[in-house]
């Protein structure tokens, strides 16, 4: 499922406090990705992704986002609450510069049990941060299969762009 947010400039949502993830967060951050295991994203949910293969290839992901893959990494910024969760962001330069219009991508998330209720938070933020640098669309995709994302969304007033399904089939003999 494709999300996108239109109305990026007159976005009027309460701030959160969060900030960007140091390089130093790396590690820590990919440990984040791994353990928020969801066995019907995109990775888990294909074959090829075995075993612990899908939570190897997330953390290294989402280390290589905060590493300078991605244009931010957010996290939360309260006093006395660890980071256990992340938002990590592409703001689509050659497509925005193609379209003549800024976009701003969530590419991958993951929120643990002591962030909980931070995925609204640091999408909301990602939001924020899109009106701030000029930018006119926030997009985000899921699985169809997501409806904690559904309903994010739908509190921060994103639309439904698309849904496209992958099918695939195994035979055993």
């Amino acid at each position: 499922m494709t999300y996108f947010h239109d109305a990026v400039q007159g976005f009027d949502q309460p701030r959160f406090a969060v900030r960007s993830a140091q390089k130093q967060e790396a590690a820590a951050i990919g440990a984040i990705s791994a353990a928020a295991r969801n066995e019907y994203d995109r990775f888990h949910a294909d074959q090829w992704f075995s075993g612990d293969t899908g939570d190897q290839f997330l953390a290294r992901y989402a280390s290589a986002a905060v590493e300078g893959y991605c244009d931010d990494v957010l996290v939360p910024a309260e006093p006395d609450l660890p980071v256990d969760s992340f938002l990590a962001i592409s703001d689509l330069q050659a497509h925005a510069a193609s379209f003549g219009t800024g976009f701003s991508r969530v590419v991958l998330t993951a929120v643990g049990p002591a962030n909980r209720g931070w995925h609204l938070k640091l999408v909301s933020e990602t939001v924020q941060r899109a009106r701030q640098n000029g930018a006119e669309y926030v997009l985000m995709t899921t699985q169809a299969t997501n409806r904690a994302v559904f309903r994010t969304c739908e509190k921060l007033n994103f639309k439904v762009g698309g849904c496209s399904h992958v099918l695939a089939c195994s035979h055993f003999n």
